[in-house]
């Protein structure tokens, strides 16, 4: 018989266990506090993501049977939902996104995600904040609410303006954090921003903050509107804390036609690279095309808000199973 493995204890404590259902009864207060009603949609899906930068998890029910993915968000599901009439909602769920491993990630995590009908960009950076601060609770009592514009933030950290800083200077940045992109043309320089956000500018927000980066750069609004009144950018943002980025959210974008434009660029980029041809997930472009009502939604990754909750440094601090162990 062979020795049995030594990790099959659970990493998380009966206190952490315990403060996670304290969090996650929180969340779930706040919510039905303001009508939002929860729903749960499927964690096996027929499409993945055309997102250069997201890897889907594809999973075969029966040997040589038809390919499936494991969602990396209930985004499109619940944008399915919304078309349908559900009115405002909530999920939380747990997603599987390939290739993410560090100090604050792990492939599979638990995702909560809300969208409100009728909601700017603005109001619902004040909902997030209000919930950050319900689940967060001591560890930022006396912390303001800052709002920097993308633009703002590239200024005060890097000294320079990501809108019109040429791509040379971003690379010779971005090598000098030992990085370097992989993209060309357009796909090249949002790839050089993203790194440096990651690398240098969001570490630094949110120190002593709940921080609220904004109005993203038009080629970077993923699934979000660009913004009329601010030409060249997108009604996109994120929360920092403790320079740990918490969510990701949107104004949404409303047009199956546009939305289709945007998977057809990430396709076109995913072939440069040589990466898995993706199909575009045609049931999110009809639910949009038969009619997403206005709306603005938001992802939050509930383990780091744990983290920070809690005082760990690391995301496997909070997983009963990293996934090494699972």
């Amino acid at each position: 018989m062979s020795e049995p493995p030594q990790n099959w204890r659970p990493s998380a404590s009966r206190e952490l266990l315990r403060q996670r259902a304290a969090l996650l009864a929180q969340t779930r207060a706040f919510f039905a506090q303001r009508g939002v009603l929860e729903v749960d949609t499927p964690m096996l899906v027929n499409a993945a993501v055309t997102d250069v930068h997201i890897e889907s998890a594809v999973v075969q029910l029966a040997p040589r049977s038809q390919a499936y993915f494991l969602h990396t968000s209930p985004e499109y599901a619940m944008k399915r939902l919304l078309a349908a009439g559900s009115g405002d909602i909530f999920q939380i769920c747990h997603v599987v996104r390939g290739a993410e491993r560090s100090r604050l990630h792990n492939p599979e995590f638990t995702l909560l995600e809300w969208y409100r009908l009728g909601f700017s960009m603005e109001q619902l950076m004040d909902e997030v904040d209000a919930l950050a601060r319900a689940l967060l609770g001591g560890a930022c009592v006396d912390y303001p609410t800052e709002h920097l514009s993308y633009r703002e933030a590239f200024r005060r950290h890097l000294d320079l303006d990501p809108f019109t800083a040429d791509v040379a200077r971003l690379e010779h940045i971005a090598q000098a954090l030992g990085y370097r992109s992989a993209g060309a043309g357009d796909a090249r320089r949002d790839e050089l921003l993203e790194l440096l956000v990651s690398a240098s500018v969001g570490p630094r927000l949110g120190r002593g903050t709940l921080t609220f980066l904004h109005h993203y750069p038009a080629s970077q609004a993923a699934l979000a509107q660009l913004d009329a009144q601010q030409p060249g950018t997108a009604l996109r943002f994120e929360l920092y804390c403790e320079g740990v980025e918490l969510a990701n959210g949107f104004q949404e974008l409303t047009s199956a036609a546009e939305q289709h434009r945007r998977f057809e660029q990430d396709r076109e980029e995913r072939r440069r690279r040589r990466l898995p041809a993706i199909e575009v997930d045609e049931r999110l472009l009809a639910a949009l095309a038969a009619g997403l009502p206005a709306c603005a939604g938001v992802a939050l990754g509930f383990d780091r808000l744990l983290m920070l909750a809690v005082g760990a440094r690391e995301i496997e601090a909070v997983l009963s199973f990293p996934t090494e162990s699972a």
